[in-house]
């Protein structure tokens, strides 16, 4: 997929030659990423405008306008969801974005705005590890829940007659990759909606609406924002009834962000291509320092060439992600391994400047191994970061 392809709008009623923020047709992701969401320039004023910190706004006579309520709008998510939205559509004039207090807050907005008692929904069984207690929510409404791997396409033969289908690509934390288009036309074909959690990709990496699918969810809180400082969440979609929908169940639950939270957002994705970049290249150098290993299975990225997703991976991925998984031989040895790191944090999460990794058994809500290991890579120095690494494999091994 070429990021040069289109650009121009994200629904904002900017004109064709110029994107929202000024942005040139065409525009690549550094700029993009530099520029997506500024607001118009003002004589005096910020480039990017501090948070509004606001409950209520002047509101005499009628209640229209675009600022009402706290709980339902704010300018500082208005600058945010633009900026999210120029990076996961270009040039898609009918998408809109809305922003949420949280990963999983983005997430149960489309479940439940979008799901019915009597509906079925087909999940990920390899997604991300709080998906099971949303399981038992949707089971609770009546709601009929099938799973299947991501790997393979899977979730295919488990298809027939579901409203929703719950893509998840790559997974985490197995890092496996699902053919998207493919899955999405088959959906379709059958009158199913889908929603694509695109956490581990970012924009950078894939654009689920380029590729066909009706909803792209994320946690911000991940590589997006970078920092290990926010806890974010987006839903992007282009239908514009299901939109109103997500947006109805935010007002109804009230999981909105904090404008201080947006703003630190806007404000880290001014440098997502260059963190992006760099993990990306770090990653797959950390990766094939680990193939060499004797101790190490189970490795997975899919930017290695012989990664099983790699194939189906290069076809509707521009990047591979910053997450490495693997495994070792026992949990003693991953625990041992994890405690010797000195560049990096024993930690949960992913996407940071600063590199993590933990042993994922230790939360009981993923298949894995006990010695199975998901690695964040950071944007350190990349010989530093692996021979970090391969130190700590050594020491580990007594």
């Amino acid at each position: 997929m070429n990021d040069s392809a289109a650009d121009g709008t994200n629904g904002t009623g900017q004109g064709a030659g110029l994107a929202a923020g000024g942005l040139p047709v065409g525009a690549g992701d550094g700029t993009r990423a530099v520029r997506a969401g500024l607001p118009e320039p003002v004589k005096h004023e910020p480039t990017l405008p501090g948070p509004v910190f606001a409950a209520h706004f002047h509101l005499p006579g009628d209640p229209t306008g675009p600022y009402t309520y706290g709980r339902d709008e704010n300018p500082t998510w208005t600058l945010l969801e633009s900026a999210i939205g120029e990076l996961e559509a270009p040039g898609q004039e009918d998408v809109r974005t809305l922003v949420f207090a949280s990963g999983m807050a983005a997430i149960s907005s489309v479940l439940f705005s979008q799901l019915r008692a009597g509906d079925a929904v087909v999940l990920p069984d390899d997604g991300y590890q709080a998906l099971p207690l949303a399981r038992a929510q949707l089971e609770a409404f009546g709601i009929e829940v099938r799973t299947a791997p991501t790997g393979g396409d899977a979730q295919l033969d488990v298809l027939d007659g579901a409203r929703l289908l719950w893509l998840e690509s790559p997974s985490n934390p197995g890092l496996d990759v699902c053919d998207i288009r493919r899955l999405v036309e088959a959906a379709h074909a059958q009158g199913a909606l889908v929603a694509v959690d695109n956490t581990l990709a970012t924009p950078l990496g894939q654009r689920p609406l380029e590729l066909g699918a009706d909803f792209s969810v994320a946690s911000g809180t991940k590589q997006l924002t970078g920092h290990g400082d926010v806890l974010l969440g987006y839903v992007a979609g282009r239908d514009g009834e299901a939109m109103a929908a997500v947006r109805r169940w935010r007002k109804i639950v009230g999981a909105i962000p904090g404008p201080m939270e947006a703003w630190l957002a806007h404000r880290s994705i001014a440098t997502l291509q260059l963190r992006v970049d760099r993990q990306n290249a770090s990653a797959l150098a950390l990766a094939e320092a680990l193939r060499g290993r004797p101790e190490v299975t189970g490795l997975r990225y899919p930017g290695l060439a012989d990664d099983p997703s790699h194939k189906v991976a290069s076809q509707q991925m521009r990047r591979y992600g910053c997450v490495v998984s693997f495994t070792l031989p026992t949990r003693a040895r991953a625990e041992r391994f994890l405690q010797a790191l000195r560049l990096v944090d024993d930690a949960t999460s992913f996407g940071g400047v600063r590199s993590t990794a933990e042993r994922r058994g230790r939360w009981g809500g993923d298949a894995v191994p006990e010695g199975f290991v998901r690695f964040s890579v950071g944007a350190e120095d990349p010989a530093d970061l692996v021979a970090d690494v391969l130190r700590a494999l050594d020491e580990s091994a007594g």
